[in-house]
């Protein structure tokens, strides 16, 4: 086999040239402006005859045309001085001549995006007004008015996403007469949410104007018990963040052919919006510690961070869940995909791959941190992104779960998604991608397991309903909270739930069918609500259902938590006996300094 000889241009891989991943890099030479024709290629394409009256034709101006176009895309509110604009749906351009356009004139528009485009890559793309063929975005020329042409240009439902630069190529003598780079034609092309071809199509306006034009939001949090919410800010209009949302794509180097495949972007966005693999935007801290940046509950918004992060091009610290979420949700309804935030209450995570909660315990009952893997959180924010899934079978498209906090690698890297939430509800697990991490984190049951001094785990208790106990977010056109806990599970114990778990079991869902040992006795804990700085009083009872007399030794633990389920601090940690009588309860009140 030969190889290449080295040259000054000589490019070494599995590509002849480098992967064009750069969109904003202002490219001053594209082409020439005077480009011949090739001789070998068809003969068609050189002009013939003279050239009508008043000479060969040249542009005069080209005009963008926004504020026809604007209104029509839904891109208005972008705070942007060039033309955003969706694809699959037409917009028009006004070109001005130096003479009135004859019937033997021709002309071509190029948009080009990234470096060294081209037309196979979609990266070129050439539109053509009369019978000759050009590229797969389509034109039109809507009117003639003496020297200016109205034309109507359709990008293809697929485009790749980006900013694109724009050229007017007249056919004189025997080439092409270019207009010069002009930044002020550039255009911002965006997904569609409007457009029925489009993978990100949504069919209700209501929510396309929520989860695509809303730049404003609410972020649930707390417990199931008791619910907060967070003013979130996303800001996708706002000056500077369309550039910022590209810059993203162009830091992950991804390659600017694939920008107009939806889940290849929201995938690669996943991995971005977090500093574990690729210096993205963000840097988890779940420590106590922020002293080195700002504390995740000082944000409000996405902007700043975005900006900063462009500014800098170093990670922002800090975030936690509702922040990747908050800002990686900007990220999507800026580059026009429909997105929304989560909050799963009673998240669980599953470090160990076997999709259920496994929480382990010494001999005298207290937990045993060194040894569990596993945690509950008592809420996890993600977000879901609506669009096509042609790779997965049909009834699976829809809303997809997208993860951009760092909890586990998916294909090396740590991103999540995007997951089918049909799938999810259905226990299919096999599909692409991560819906069994999803699954245990909506769906696991928590498995408590007592470790004896041999390291020999034995299940003592299942908690079937625990997990996933409620999962929000923003109602359309409301801030009030939507349950969709339906769209991930069944009912619990229905026969529609049965069938899904049998069928996670099936993918790998590891599920504890042992024989849990037979009590007589049951532990109800009830407390009302705390305020921060006052006591926490408890009240413990202890209930026998038996026919005998039943002693038992107790081990009571309060600590305070983190939302993830580590423990900041403990308050309690006592042991004691209670003696209860048959069919009936022994109540022990409790507060933080009581005795037992």
């Amino acid at each position: 086999m030969s190889r290449p000889t080295d040259g000054p241009n000589s490019y070494r891989g599995r590509y002849a040239q480098p992967v064009p991943t750069s969109n904003l890099t202002t490219e001053d030479d594209d082409f020439p402006e005077f480009e011949a024709f090739d001789e070998s290629a068809d003969a068609e394409a050189t002009p013939r005859g003279h050239p009508p009256d008043g000479g060969s034709l040249s542009v005069v101006s080209v005009d963008m045309c926004q504020q026809v176009n604007k209104p029509n895309h839904f891109t208005t509110a972008y705070d942007i001085q060039n033309l955003v604009v969706r694809r699959g749906l037409e917009f028009v351009m006004r070109i001005s001549f130096n003479r009135p356009f004859a019937q033997g004139d021709d002309f071509q528009v190029e948009f080009l995006i990234g470096s060294n485009p081209s037309p196979s890559k979609g990266t070129q793309v050439v539109v053509t007004f009369g019978t000759r063929h050009g590229g797969p975005w389509s034109g039109r020329i809507l009117e003639t008015s003496g020297e200016t042409l109205m034309l109507g240009i359709t990008p293809t439902a697929d485009a790749v996403v980006g900013k694109f630069r724009t050229y007017v190529a007249v056919m004189v003598g025997g080439g092409l007469q270019r207009t010069k780079r002009d930044p002020s034609t550039d255009l911002y092309l965006l997904f569609n949410a409007w457009c029925p071809e489009d993978a990100v199509f949504v069919p209700n306006e209501g929510e396309r104007r929520e989860y695509v034009l809303n730049d404003t939001g609410v972020i649930y949090q707390g417990s199931v018990g008791a619910v907060s919410h967070r003013n979130w800010m996303y800001g996708q209009f706002e000056r500077g963040i369309l550039d910022a949302c590209i810059h993203i794509l162009d830091a992950s180097r991804m390659p600017i052919y694939n920008r107009g495949n939806i889940i290849k972007l929201v995938r690669k966005g996943s991995a971005m919006l977090n500093s574990q693999d690729d210096n993205g935007v963000l840097v988890g801290n779940w420590s106590e510690d922020f002293s080195m940046g700002t504390p995740p509950t000082s944000w409000t918004g996405s902007v700043k961070i975005l900006l900063q992060f462009v500014n800098t091009g170093v990670p922002i610290c800090f975030a936690q869940c509702w922040v990747f979420a908050g800002v990686f949700n900007t990220f999507l309804r800026c580059l026009g995909i429909p997105a929304r935030v989560i909050t799963n209450f009673s998240s669980a995570h599953d470090n160990t791959g076997n999709l259920k909660t496994d929480l382990i315990f010494k001999p005298d009952g207290t937990p045993d941190k060194r040894h569990t893997r596993d945690s509950i959180w008592n809420y996890h924010c993600w977000n879901e992104v609506f669009m096509a899934r042609p790779d997965l079978p049909p009834g699976l498209a829809g809303w997809q779960v997208v993860d951009a906090t760092p909890q586990e690698t998916s294909d090396g890297h740590f991103r999540c998604g995007p997951a089918s939430v049909s799938a999810i509800k259905e226990g299919l697990l096999c599909h692409p991608f991560d819906c069994g991490f999803v699954f245990a984190e909506v769906n696991s049951d928590v498995v408590f397991l007592k470790r004896d001094r041999y390291g020999t785990l034995t299940p003592f208790r299942v908690d079937k309903t625990h997990i996933g106990q409620a999962i929000y977010t923003k109602a359309v056109g409301s801030p009030a909270p939507m349950d969709i806990t339906y769209t991930y599970k069944y009912p619990e114990g229905s026969g529609d739930d049965s069938r899904t778990m049998a069928r996670a079991e099936e993918y790998g869902c590891e599920r504890d069918h042992s024989e849990l040992p037979q009590t007589q006795m049951s532990v109800v804990i009830s407390t009302e609500q705390c305020h921060l700085g006052q006591d926490v009083n408890l009240a413990v009872d202890f209930q026998n259902q038996g026919e005998s007399p039943q002693s038992v030794q107790a081990h009571l633990s309060g600590s305070v938590v983190f939302y993830t389920g580590i423990t900041a601090s403990q308050f309690k940690d006592q042991s004691f006996s209670v003696t209860v009588t048959p069919y009936q309860s022994e109540p022990r009140q409790q507060s933080p300094e009581s005795p037992v």
